[in-house]
């Protein structure tokens, strides 16, 4: 990720209006290229494939993207059931419905202001959107007031300790790396609760990859929660090259690593 490709990282001072306005305009750029380096996110929506139920025919893809986890459970549920891919970012659902068409409902808003009626949905799918949206209690609320009594919400998010690596390359002595408010296990379950659900699982795992060089590493994380430089920072060559020493010291056999702290929910309406 270069400075020009920074995300804006959440939780900063601005209002949150103008904070979203950024977070889209950013995923907007990042469109044409997401799909192609989301390896690490689509080997972790594998774990929500998994725990997909075995029915059900009205779905929303909660920060869907480019459309790959929409068109996947389009197919799934086939002609009698409803797909509707959901993001904050124009540019995303153009991609999506470059890529996928139109079998898929595209919708832009935001998570935590659903224009979805009451009780519509039997299943929320989100692999690692959630930790975008800086007001979790309140996007959980939403998911829980558009899903059906006996719906679910399956959804990966990341955790405290995400991107120890990064955030080990790119601070500076009482400056850490911009990356997103990462919230710990517990505030999920009690938010979920807070919420209404029923029956909350959170479950925890480390996931990690392993990148040739720093510019992989950067180019792979886009989109997931960090950012090289504050917004309006400029990256010099310094920069760049204090970071690649401080990510080569931490080189294994396989790469250079990066861990994602995952946290899969299962939430129960």
């Amino acid at each position: 990720m270069t400075a020009a490709t920074a995300l804006p990282r959440a939780h900063d001072p601005a209002p949150a209006a103008d904070w979203q306005r950024r977070v889209a305009r950013a995923f907007s750029r990042a469109a044409p290229d997401y799909a192609r380096l989301a390896g690490a996110q689509r080997v972790m929506g594998e774990r929500l494939w998994a725990r997909l139920p075995e029915r059900a025919s009205s779905v929303l893809d909660l920060g869907c993207g480019p459309g790959h986890w929409s068109a996947r459970l389009a197919g799934r549920i086939g002609e009698g059931g409803a797909v509707t891919g959901l993001d904050l970012a124009p540019g995303m659902l153009e991609e999506a419905r470059r890529r996928h068409g139109d079998r898929v409902r595209w919708l832009c808003a935001d998570a935590a202001a659903l224009p979805l009626p009451d009780a519509a949905l039997d299943l929320v799918f989100s692999n690692l959107a959630l930790q975008w949206c800086p007001d979790l209690e309140g996007t959980l609320a939403e998911l829980r007031r558009v899903l059906r009594p006996g719906g679910r919400a399956l959804i990966n998010t990341l955790a405290l300790g995400t991107l120890a690596e990064v955030n080990h390359a790119w601070s500076r002595p009482g400056r850490p790396a911009a990356l997103l408010g990462f919230q710990g296990r517990d505030r999920h379950r009690r938010a979920a609760r807070l919420a209404g659900f029923s029956r909350v699982l959170v479950e925890a795992s480390t996931q990690r990859f392993h990148y040739p060089d720093l510019a992989a590493v950067m180019a792979s994380i886009k989109g997931i929660g960090a950012q090289a430089a504050r917004p309006g920072a400029r990256l010099t060559r310094t920069d760049l090259a204090r970071a690649a020493r401080r990510y080569e010291a931490l080189r294994e056999p396989d790469g250079l690593p990066v861990t994602y702290r995952l946290l899969t929910l299962e939430l129960h309406a």
